[in-house]
This record gives C-alpha cells, sequence and structure tokens, in this order.
C-alpha cells in the first residue's frame, strides 16, 4: 500500500492537444466539483429569498456576514467591492479542503501546484489594485517608507522587493502544508493496520482516524479563513498605502 496515495494525481481521462497535456485527473475532477459545490451552495440559497430568513438562507447569510466582517473588514474602502471576491477565494478553497477528506478524492489544496496558483492569482490582483488604487508612481513609492534617507532608501528597495515577492510564497507553502500534513497522518494511521498485519489492532487506527478527521474539518475552517484573511490584508494595505 502507498501511504501518500490519496495525494498523487491520477489520470481519468486523457487528453493531448498539439502537444499540451490537458489530461484530466482525478484533482482536476475535485477541482470542478468544489467549483459546482460553491456555486449550488449560494445559488439554492436565493432561489426563494424571504426578509426573514430561516435553514439554507440563513446558513448562508451567516456564512457572507462572517467573511464581510471578519475578512473583508480590513479594507476601509470599497470594502463591499472586493467581498465576492474574497467571498470566492475562502468558499473555493474551503470546498477543496473538505472534499479532500471524502475518499477517492484528490486532496488538491495538499499539492502545491493548486495553492501556487491561488497565491498567485491574489498576489497579482493586489498588485493590479495598487496601482489602480494609487496610480503606478504611488503604488510603488508606497511599497519603500518615505523619509528615509537615499542609501537607506536604495539599501530597502531590494528587501522590499523580496518581501512582495515572499508572501505569495507564504500563502501557497502555510495552505500546502498545512493541509498535507493533515492528509498525511491520516493515512499513516490507516496504514498500520497494513505494517502490523493484525486486527487487534484494528480499534486503534480507526479511533485515531476519526479524531483527526474531526481536526482536519476545523483545519479545513482554518486556513480557508487564514488564506483570505491574509489576502484581504494585502489588499488593504495595496490599497490604503499602508506598510
Amino acid at each position: 500500500m502507498e501511504a501518500l496515495e490519496h495525494l498523487y494525481q491520477h489520470s481519468v481521462i486523457p487528453l493531448n492537444f498539439f502537444g499540451i497535456d490537458l489530461t484530466i485527473t482525478n484533482g482536476v475532477i475535485t477541482l470542478w466539483l468544489a467549483v459546482i459545490s460553491a456555486f449550488l451552495f449560494f445559488f439554492l440559497s436565493t432561489r426563494r429569498l424571504n426578509q426573514r430568513p430561516t435553514g439554507w438562507q440563513n446558513l448562508v447569510e451567516v456564512f457572507i456576514l462572517f467573511v464581510r466582517d471578519e475578512v473583508a473588514g480590513q479594507i476601509k474602502h470599497d470594502r463591499d467591492k472586493w467581498l465576492p471576491f474574497l467571498l470566492s477565494i475562502f468558499s473555493f478553497i474551503l470546498f477543496c479542503n473538505l472534499l479532500g477528506l471524502v475518499p477517492d478524492m484528490s486532496g488538491v489544496t495538499g499539492n502545491i501546484n493548486t495553492t501556487a496558483a491561488l497565491a498567485i492569482v491574489v498576489f497579482v490582483v493586489v498588485q493590479i489594485a495598487g496601482m489602480v488604487k494609487q496610480g503606478v508612481g504611488g503604488y510603488l513609492k508606497s511599497i519603500v517608507p518615505g523619509g528615509l534617507p537615499l542609501p537607506i532608501t536604495l539599501f530597502m528597495i531590494p528587501i522590499e522587493i523580496v518581501g512582495q515577492l515572499a508572501k505569495p510564497f507564504s500563502l501557497a507553502l502555510r495552505l500546502f502544508a498545512n493541509m498535507f500534513a493533515g492528509h498525511a497522518v491520516m493515512l499513516m494511521i490507516f496504514a498500520l493496520i497494513f505494517v502490523f498485519k493484525s486486527y487487534f489492532i484494528l480499534p486503534l487506527p480507526v479511533i485515531g482516524n476519526v479524531a483527526v478527521l474531526a481536526f482536519e474539518i476545523f483545519v479545513a475552517f482554518i486556513q480557508a479563513f487564514i488564506f483570505t484573511y491574509l489576502s484581504a490584508m494585502y489588499i488593504a494595505t495595496a490599497t490604503e498605502g499602508g506598510h
């Protein structure tokens, strides 16, 4: 048994167009299901809107208000304009995390390619938002603290550039490492059955996996929150000229 098989990408539908590999893997299918799940989560709640929300609509409103107040609330200006973007990131990551816990689904957020792609999207959006809000020159000036002597300013420029590039790297690595570790622990505990080849040890991995699974559900929410929270903080810093 391969302990980390759950995290590997397996070909489902091989596709190749003009030498470009567009193979549909189990990871791609999981990503599609995450998008569809997030869409249905919000779509079904808006079919019959009531002034006094109940049931599903109430759950979705709590979900939206949480992202608006606890995440997007860092953005003092144009908060509501950024809410759809942040809500999309939070929902997508959350459903990817939860689907990764389902048997036969791929743990896509335990794959650095997925988290890196998300981090690059956030990085590009942050840079564009800062330049649109402050102008190209104003945004570039805001990256380095003002009022410093010229030698120190020249010294600070490469440091700040590295700092800007480190932001998407930290976003990608943090989400990847936490989700990968959770999947790996669950699979390693399960693998104890095959390592010891004894039915007597069966209850221990089962109990351990149930406990880890409950913790992983909690981590799924926390990691989606942290990724989105930091994204909002970077947007607020870029658009409001903070440092």
